[in-house]
């Protein structure tokens, strides 16, 4: 059994009378793929980001079993006023449950949230649990913040306390430091690490001990900032007992890897090496499948490299399925 747990949808339509701020998908002369228009943004979408049938016909083809769909990053607009983020969020989240009735086995949906507005972010949080959502996905920074900030506790705590499962996608923000040309490679990868350190530094992953949260990317560079993070609380190399009197930043709370440990994080690095480096320092019980399918086109077979680090049966069940289940905190 195989599941991708990181997976994106889109709207085939948006009402006629929406708001000026919705996005608009328009057709395409000769084909069945629509165009998303939303501010700056210009995305050609292939009709199985939004046609169940699609969706499910294109699983069987790669062998994966069910997905988690959350939708496309570029409709986290968090710079639209609240009451319009939420309006937006609340038509993609019906879109998102409608999509997923269609085969609930096989299509998993999480929703999305008007995090600009924390409070309004969490007041929300149940009406996604009633539409059947398994969690919501939120970017790695809002309009520039770290979603590690104190702003954003009460929406973790929240979260934590209703057992919504959550993922970051890696968001890039602007940087005069790195070229436009490297906000999907570099800039990608900067983002998932500063998301998961921010939660670590700030308090949030202390305060929510039961938070159940995925970082798309394996968080980007974060894993291999770990062992330097390790070494500065408890002065040791490679996990070895604690040398006091060399810790630079010591505390008496757990480790920065013990609170890393807590998270989850997919698996697509692109790279069995890299691949490899997650299942020895992060643990097998914390990583998952992921495709960023249909953006990206997915490994054939889905989960190829996966496979060929020859991991024990137990094991590779655990990153393929078991550990999605229970982030998400739902029975397979």
């Amino acid at each position: 059994m195989l599941v991708d747990a990181h997976a994106h949808l889109l709207p085939r339509d948006y009402p006629a009378d929406a708001p000026a701020c919705f996005p608009r998908m328009e057709p395409i002369e000769d084909s069945t793929d629509r165009l998303l228009i939303f501010g700056p943004t210009r995305f050609r979408a292939r009709d199985v980001f939004f046609a169940a049938e699609r969706r499910l016909a294109a699983q069987d083809a790669s062998g994966v079993d069910a997905e988690v769909l959350t939708p496309m990053p570029p409709l986290l607009r968090y710079d639209l006023p609240s009451a319009d983020g939420l309006a937006l969020a609340r038509h993609v989240n019906e879109v998102t449950a409608e999509l997923c009735a269609v085969e609930p086995s096989r299509l998993i949906g999480l929703g999305m949230l008007p995090l600009q507005d924390p409070d309004i972010a969490a007041a929300e949080l149940p009406a996604v649990q009633e539409l059947g959502l398994a969690g919501v996905e939120i970017a790695s920074n809002v309009l520039g913040a770290s979603i590690g900030a104190e702003k954003f506790l009460p929406f973790f705590t929240e979260a934590a306390r209703l057992g919504v499962a959550i993922f970051v996608h890696a968001m890039p923000a602007a940087t005069d430091r790195l070229p436009p040309r490297a906000m999907g490679t570099y800039v990608v990868g900067l983002e998932g690490a500063l998301a998961a350190a921010s939660l670590i530094t700030g308090g949030t992953a202390a305060k929510c001990p039961d938070l159940r949260i995925a970082f798309s990317h394996a968080a980007g560079g974060f894993p291999l900032m770990l062992p330097r993070a390790q070494y500065f609380w408890g002065g040791s190399w490679n996990e070895e007992p604690t040398v006091p009197e060399r810790a630079v930043m010591p505390d008496d709370g757990p480790s920065p890897i013990e609170f890393a440990r807590r998270f989850y994080y997919d698996s697509l690095v692109f790279d069995r090496r890299a691949l490899r480096f997650l299942v020895d320092y992060l643990g097998t019980d914390r990583l998952l499948v992921g495709s960023d399918f249909p953006a990206m086109p997915r490994e054939d077979p889905a989960g190829r490299t996966l496979r060929s680090l020859d991991l024990p049966a137990t094991v590779l069940e655990d990153i393929t399925w078991n550990n999605a289940f229970r982030w998400l905190g739902i029975k397979p």
